[in-house]
């Protein structure tokens, strides 16, 4: 592909498979880790609670992500996460290692993480095109689903083979090396700010930091756009939900095998998803109703699932639940890009990122509690009627299904001409 003749563009490529190695087996091995020393879905959705913590620190990281170098960010947090992650596979050599232990490290690991993804978001139009943007999107999450269909297929595997500890050793050297491919990244040179327009340090650079937060919020709570949001919170609640609980359920099922292989047809929709929306031409429908329809399908699938009398016919329908959030990835990463200027972009995707996916630890917790009154699979159930029910919402919604199309939107869609004291209602 042309797209990969820019250097750049291929070394963060590169970088995200890597990174994506160690993030989606860590993110298995420790959820099974503290199933298995905790022996309950409560401990489970406890863990997913507290990465509440990491998408509060994203939520900051915004204004951070716009100011601060992309290439150090993505350099320093690789290497950090490789330091914390060998700290589980020592504290088992030495017979100290405790369920507390894993609880206080995983949403550290995952917070380090918060920063890497907007600053990726944030680099890609300073290194492509326009009309190059939805080709990088796309690849890039199907980098992001192929990693993790290949990550949760041979994760539970692996737990049985090496066991959980020693995928934390794993994950180390996949940041360790992706560390280095992103030192390899050479970022284009911007031009200097005017230093009569810089901001001195010592004057106002609280308000000024809020400034920007808020910035970021405007632009995606005061406008129609926010009703996309809303519904997405709820769908992340859901998210949450079902997947403290897939530890449990894939027990019940047969294993860590089948644990794997649920998390292995999830990816592999998203995949499917992100792989078949360039080809659909979806830029010229209405967003509200491609949410509307992508979600309906999705909830349908996701709740049936678990009435299938044989597992693997549990596991299709549970991938195939997938597919249409890979596609509505896509178009809403590319509807970003297109509709906010390059300078609000880090703060944009961070407070997008951090609200909506705030609500899945909060899923998680209720999931986790829950699922040891009623059980995994019925939580599951009520995960997907949640997720149909805001469909149908969407569907019902006349602000939602007026939204434009991705081709119709640009830079005047959201007020960002200027964004102080922007206030477009609903």
């Amino acid at each position: 592909m042309d797209i990969f003749k820019n250097k750049n563009f291929t070394w963060m490529f590169l970088g995200r498979i890597l990174t994506n190695v160690g993030d989606s087996l860590y993110a298995v091995a420790a959820m099974w880790l503290v199933y298995d020393l905790g022996g309950s879905t409560f401990y489970t959705g406890l863990a997913g609670f507290l990465s509440i913590i990491p998408r509060l620190i994203q939520f900051f990281s915004g204004p951070l992500v716009d100011r601060l170098p992309i290439r150090p960010i993505l350099i320093y947090t690789q290497l950090l996460q490789a330091i914390l992650l060998l700290i589980v596979p020592l504290a088992s050599y030495l017979n100290f290692l405790s369920i507390s232990l894993v609880l206080i490290i995983t949403p550290i690991l995952t917070s380090l993480n918060m920063f890497v993804y907007p600053a990726q978001m944030a680099a890609l139009p300073k290194f492509l095109k326009e009309k190059d943007l939805t080709k990088g999107n796309s690849l890039f999450t199907i980098a992001y689903q192929g990693i993790e269909i290949t990550s949760n297929a041979i994760s539970g595997i692996l737990i049985v083979l090496i066991g959980a500890i020693s995928i934390y050793v794993v994950d180390a050297v996949a940041f360790l090396l992706g560390a280095y491919i992103f030192s390899l990244i050479r970022m284009p040179i911007e031009k200097n700010v005017n230093p009569q327009k810089s901001i001195r340090l010592e004057q106002s650079i609280v308000s000024k930091y809020i400034s920007e937060l808020l910035d970021g919020l405007k632009i995606i709570i005061f406008t129609p756009l926010s009703r996309l949001l809303y519904g997405v919170i709820i769908i992340n609640l859901a998210m949450g939900a079902t997947f403290v609980v897939l530890p449990a359920f894939g027990s019940d099922k047969g294993g860590p095998e089948i644990y794997g292989l649920l998390l292995m047809a999830q990816a592999l929709g998203s995949l499917l998803g992100a792989l078949i929306t360039p080809y659909l031409k979806l830029d010229n429908i209405p967003i509200g109703l491609l949410y509307a329809n992508a979600f309906t399908l999705s909830g349908l699938a996701w709740g049936l699932s678990i009435f299938a009398p044989w597992n693997w016919l549990t596991i299709v329908i549970y991938g195939l639940a997938w597919i249409p959030g890979g596609v509505t990835n896509i178009v809403i990463n590319t509807v970003i890009q297109k509709g906010i200027p390059e300078k609000l972009l880090g703060r944009v995707f961070s407070a997008t990122i951090s609200i909506s996916g705030i609500a899945s630890p909060l899923g998680g917790l209720v999931g986790g509690i829950f699922g040891v009154l009623v059980g995994s699979g019925y939580i599951i159930l009520f995960s997907g009627l949640m997720v149909l029910l805001v469909g149908v919402i969407w569907f019902l919604d006349s602000v939602t299904r007026n939204l434009p199309s991705a081709i119709e939107i640009d830079h005047s869609t959201f007020g960002t001409s200027s964004i102080s004291g922007y206030s477009k209602s609903l």
